[in-house]
């Protein structure tokens, strides 16, 4: 049976994954669809990759939580917490309303550089927290 800090550390490494997928893949390919194409794709898309994305993060979000408040806590959790939390932020206040633009067909090609651009911090902070998970 696997222990719950194997499954956080399992969570972590697929949300690492994740973000590493969409920031060298998936967001550079939006730049190839002609336009009329783009937003129902991206509607697709985005409605697909949630089945994926938000259990991951809730999952994520509710392991962190959770470790922070055990009995056995160790202090790299508040900090793995607390990059939980930026990537959050990051993700629901700069992507979620990119993916909008896009969605809607508003200056859309601006809007995938930003979202290319914007989503370097979010692969960025879910390695820094794959990585200190590694070291919990």
């Amino acid at each position: 049976m696997m222990s719950i800090d194997n499954f956080h550390l399992l969570i972590d490494f697929a949300l690492c994954v994740v973000l590493w997928l969409v920031q060298l893949v998936i967001y550079p390919s939006f730049r190839w669809i002609q336009k009329e194409a783009l937003t129902d794709w991206h509607s697709t898309y985005t409605f697909r990759v949630s089945f994926v994305i938000i259990p991951l993060m809730l999952t994520q979000l509710i392991l962190s939580i959770v470790t922070v408040v055990s009995p056995s806590r160790q202090p790299i959790d508040g900090m793995i917490l607390a990059l939980v939390i930026i990537a959050w932020i990051l993700t629901f206040f700069v992507s979620v309303p990119l993916h909008r633009k896009i969605e809607e067909g508003r200056d859309t090609e601006r809007a995938i550089s930003e979202l290319i651009n914007t989503n370097w911090p979010r692969t960025i902070v879910w390695s820094l927290i794959f990585a200190a998970a590694l070291l919990r």
